[in-house]
């Protein structure tokens, strides 16, 4: 594991005296209940009152009251992870890490769901603050003003996983993924293929499937090759976009002699619709995919993948934040292994 640079902050002080909705509602010159309606329902008051609510949120730092009783005791116990689907392997077994670890600190775990949607993820952060919670992880480095605006003006410490990025402003533990991807694409360009495809995830609201497809396009591009638009196909994480997606990159003429997945799950998909098209792997098609899930190890051909620790990154964020919400130093940049796995279902094109 590599460890990049770091700084160690503590904890800003806690405020004794959270406004109230009654404070607000006198700097911004209305009622309770349109404060309330304007933080639950925005739509549902003018811009103008909106606006002036909103100022006076800001400057009196107000959160709801949920999290002001919280912070009159001053602890929950109670920490949160917010990832961007539930039914994913790989968050789960960070989740689980995490868990572990919360609890041995005497902590519990409040978990949120985002389904890839930032509006959906800044609800699911104001529900978790108003029942009250001491310390967020979040996945990835994307995402809207909004939800750092309210993590600011509640003062919970948040950590962004499953990325890595040393110059950014807020603590990550994570991987390169531009980096990783581009050793994988390296791997296949090593092995002699020069016509590439690739089944991304999602790029909207997803730094990471970004950031991958960013990476196999470097790695091409040193090598004097390109990724066209139409051999790239955009696709959410099932195994059946997987297969339909697959189905659709290997009519091409001439068709791809390695198709790289955004994640194993992706992966698994194209060797299913390879199999069905009795497609041979590798010999006619090199399939790779991202994450190396258990299941990775017993594909027919076994996958080649990207191994990535999500254990390791879920014990870590619940030590960072179990540190910072007791006001300690904590090392904020951790960046984490990701290794390419080599299995079966890559060789040379053509073999």
């Amino acid at each position: 594991m590599r460890n990049g640079n770091h700084t160690l902050h503590a904890s800003p002080p806690i405020p004794t005296q959270p406004a109230t909705m009654e404070d607000v509602a006198r700097a911004a010159g209305v009622s309770s209940a349109t404060v309330s309606r304007a933080l639950n329902k925005p739509d549902s008051v003018s811009a103008k009152v909106l606006a002036r609510v909103r100022s006076a949120v800001d400057a009196l730092s107000y959160m709801p009251h949920g999290a002001a009783r919280a912070l009159a005791r001053r602890r929950t116990n109670t920490v949160a992870a917010i990832t961007p689907a539930l039914d994913n392997a790989i968050f789960a077994r960070c989740i689980a890490a995490m868990q572990r670890t919360l609890s041995e600190a005497g902590y519990r775990l409040l978990l949120g769901s985002s389904e890839y949607s930032a509006k959906r993820e800044v609800q699911a952060l104001e529900a978790l603050i108003e029942g009250g919670i001491d310390g967020v992880m979040l996945v990835g480095t994307a995402h809207e003003d909004r939800l750092f605006e309210l993590l600011e003006r509640t003062r919970i410490p948040c950590v962004q996983t499953f990325a890595y990025e040393p110059e950014g402003k807020r603590p990550c533990i994570g991987f390169d993924n531009r980096r990783a991807a581009a050793q994988l694409a390296r791997h296949l360009l090593d092995l002699g293929h020069r016509r590439f495809a690739m089944i991304a995830g999602l790029t909207r609201h997803n730094d990471r499937a970004r950031e991958r497809l960013a990476g196999v396009r470097l790695a091409l591009e040193e090598r004097g090759l390109d990724l066209p638009p139409e051999r790239v196909i955009e696709a959410p994480y099932t195994v059946t976009d997987g297969r339909a997606a697959f189905r659709r990159l290997i009519t091409a003429d001439p068709p791809p002699t390695a198709v790289l997945c955004g994640n194993d799950t992706l992966a698994i998909g194209a060797l299913s619709q390879a199999s069905t098209m009795g497609i041979a792997v590798p010999g006619a098609v090199s399939i790779t995919g991202f994450d190396d899930l258990e299941v990775a190890a017993y594909t027919n051909p076994p996958l080649t993948t990207v191994r990535i620790d999500a254990a390791e990154m879920g014990e870590r964020a619940a030590d960072f934040l179990v540190r910072r919400i007791a006001g300690e130093a904590a090392e904020d940049k951790v960046e984490t292994d990701a290794q390419v796995t080599v299995r079966a279902s890559t060789g040379p094109p053509g073999r």
